[in-house]
């Protein structure tokens, strides 16, 4: 009887005109929705491309909810752990759904959910359709298949672009290649079924040329992957460049994590992702070689890998002449510039190696997850860190081995989820959480973390302060309440300390973290919220005279309003208002900034602009702040000093299968004769850059 209402309700439903199809897939601004989740005014090292690129994914390639598992679900940042529960439970016992509309009738649902999850998911027998073709046709027909050509150039000339200087009998250091970027990106992929694709860059400065004795190949970086998931018992297959997640990201996290945000409930937890293809234009954290996962048996799964690559690093020659060693270096170089001599010779100087594995075995209900994970790094050069005090115990040498096991358990409305992991050092690391549906209305979230000085895990994101999980203790409490229909509340309360020293903190120190937010979302076109930030930690501070050093709280707040608001169709307008104060030892400072944005949506046409004023008192009171770009970019500019900041993004579709990207920004400065320092300085007080993009879809 409760079916037969159920498709009564579904049949209603889909006769109604404001629907007028049975998957009614609205368009979702996904600028706004990832500035919602990670919105802190702050850098703090999050891979908003990965982030934004991976959500668009799910867009373009909609989860099939019949066909789906908890870790895919958690993926999306929408669902709590009791609602995918609720909605895994409610298929064990009533069946695959029929129809989106049937989202409505699962427990803890509600409209607004709905709403938010519906451009992500769809609803698929899957045995039908998709299904009935091979793999070659898939990929042939596929809609997510597409090649894009981006050029970046900045209009003011910067001193690494001039005549060089001379010191003595010696020239100065310039740039080796022009001021242009260049970036090719081919993939086509769908969601859990394969992808494939490459990507080449040149970034600013970078030489394009052809010499095999300086490993110079045309463009300066390239990257491939090829991925396959879901073939019988092989449930991933990589070649090529890629990434892993399991557990809480303590040994392998693939920079798809967004940890402590605005979003206080369902970012905290991480998910078992597995295997990814890697596609970025970052130059550093990944995995070059093949990874394999492979089903023993339903819900048991191994995973195996192996990275062989080369890395950037400054080597040195060796002082002890008892080792059997010529070179040693101090750090690994991620920026992945290659513009001087010297960053030119540095590149790919070192060699990694990465071998390891994982298994991971969930029960019927999915429920519960239990994995172990071993991976085992070699240097051909050993790691030799500068003789400063907070590097005593850091790593060093030329293996690391570590080893971890990693948990999940829901029991109705309580999720339990952690890690812990030993690195050959003889250092432990341990993350451990909970999240509570303490009602329809109110979620609660707890996390432990305890990272010994002495823990390496060298490719592992793991929730905490450090970008590195060791060296670190702290306790999260975070909130989220929906007091009445439209409104919601989200806070958090972090306490954190450093058993050691860390760089530019020369004695072992503490701090805390808190952020509430309000939110009011009275329709579909209209979104306000107002949000505090506060974060105090200890660092150096040098006496008066300059000649003594130590460490003191230095205490950081953000404030922020933001409202966005679409009085029709085709015009949205979104105007932000945020501040912030720092003290650390003397005087407060302060800063602002105050923008209005304008975007146009036509049929053909998509314009975005906007209009900013800037002040702060130093760059310490800088202001991070998101702005649109051409499709598969993420712009986060930090404003520092007094002036104005204005772009334009213009999108035009001028065939069916390809349109264009224009974007042109400048920051203009007043009381400035310079901008930057080195060789990206810029005489004058105007910073102007263009970017241009071309996308094919196939």
């Amino acid at each position: 009887m409760k079916r037969f209402l159920l498709y009564c309700i579904i049949f209603i439903g889909c006769i109604k005109p404001s629907f007028g199809q049975e998957f009614p897939r609205p368009e979702v601004n996904l600028e706004l929705f990832v500035q919602e989740l990670i919105d802190q005014q702050e850098d703090d090292n999050i891979l908003y491309e990965d982030i934004y690129e991976n959500l668009f994914q799910f867009y373009q390639n909609p989860i099939n909810l019949n066909n789906t598992n908890t870790d895919e679900l958690t993926t999306l940042f929408l669902l709590s752990p009791a609602q995918i529960q609720s909605l895994l439970q409610y298929q064990l016992q009533a069946g695959k759904l029929v129809s989106i509309y049937e989202l409505q009738a699962v427990p803890g649902f509600d409209l607004v959910t709905i709403y938010r999850l519906l451009p992500f998911v769809m609803v698929q027998d899957p045995g039908l359709l998709e299904g009935r073709k091979d793999l070659w046709q898939r990929m042939l027909t596929n809609k997510n298949h597409w090649a894009i050509m981006r050029y970046d150039r900045g209009l003011e000339r910067r001193k690494g672009y001039t005549p060089p200087d001379t010191i003595g009998t010696r020239l100065t250091s310039r740039y080796l290649g022009s001021p242009d970027k260049y970036l090719i990106r081919y993939r086509n992929s769908h969601t859990r079924d394969f992808s494939y694709g490459f990507t080449l860059e040149k970034d600013a400065g970078e030489r394009f040329a052809w010499n095999r004795a300086k490993n110079q190949y045309g463009a300066d970086f390239y990257s491939a992957h090829f991925q396959l998931y879901n073939k019988g018992k092989l449930k991933a297959l990589a070649l090529g460049d890629y990434q892993l997640q399991f557990g809480q990201g303590l040994l392998l996290s693939s920079g798809f994590s967004i940890g402590k945000g605005s979003e206080t409930i369902t970012t905290i937890r991480r998910s078992n992702i597995g295997v990814r293809p890697y596609s970025s234009v970052l130059e550093s954290g990944f995995f070059r070689g093949g990874a394999l996962t492979y089903s023993i048996k339903p819900n048991l799964e191994l995973t195996g890998f192996y990275s062989n690559r080369k890395v950037d690093a400054s080597l040195q020659a060796a002082t002890d002449t008892l080792e059997n060693i010529d070179f040693t270096f101090s750090g690994i170089q991620v920026s992945g510039l290659h513009r001087t001599p010297t960053e030119l010779a540095n590149k790919h100087r070192l060699n990694e190696q990465v071998v390891g594995s994982n298994i991971t075995q969930r029960n019927l209900f999915q429920n519960f997850t239990l994995g172990f994970t071993t991976l085992f790094t070699q240097y051909n050069i050993p790691l030799l860190r500068a003789p400063v005090a907070y590097n005593l115990h850091a790593f060093s040498g030329r293996y690391n081995l570590v080893s971890g096991l990693n948990y999940s358990y829901s029991w109705q409305n309580i999720s339990f989820f952690g890690e812990t992991a030993r690195s050959s050092g003889g250092g432990l690391g341990t993350v451990n959480g909970l999240l509570v549906s303490l009602a329809k209305t109110a979620d609660f979230s707890v996390v432990y973390r305890n990272y010994q000085k002495d823990f390496h895990s060298l490719y592992g994101n793991a929730f905490g302060e450090n970008t590195r999980n060791n060296n670190e203790q702290g306790l999260y409490f975070g909130l989220k309440l929906k007091p009445a229909p439209h409104w919601e509340i989200t806070a958090y309360y972090d306490q954190f300390k450093f058993p050691w020293l860390k760089y530019r903190v020369d004695a072992p120190s503490q701090g805390n973290e808190y952020l509430a937010r309000i939110l009011f979302r009275p329709n579909k076109k209209t979104v306000f919220y107002a949000q505090l930030r506060t974060e105090t930690k200890g660092l150096n501070l040098k006496t008066p005279d300059r000649k003594l050093e130590f460490v003191a709280p230095a205490t950081r707040q953000n404030y922020l309003l933001y409202l966005d608001y679409s009085p029709n169709d085709f015009l949205n307008l979104r105007s932000r208002i945020q501040a912030s104060q720092y003290e650390h030892g003397g005087p407060k400072e302060s800063g602002f900034y105050i923008g209005q944005e304008v975007n146009l949506s036509f049929r053909k046409t998509h314009v975005s602009t906007r209009y900013a004023l800037f002040d702060t008192d130093d760059y310490d009171t800088r202001q991070y702040v998101t702005e649109r770009d051409v499709l598969y970019a993420f712009s986060i500019p930090a404003l520092s000093g007094m002036g104005s900041r204005v772009y334009m993004v213009v999108q035009q579709a001028i065939l069916p299968q390809v349109d264009v990207w224009l974007k042109f920004a400048q920051t203009q400065y007043r009381h400035q004769h310079t901008i930057g320092s080195g060789l990206e300085e810029i005489r004058g007080n105007k910073r102007t850059d263009i970017r241009f993009q071309v996308r094919y879809q196939f």
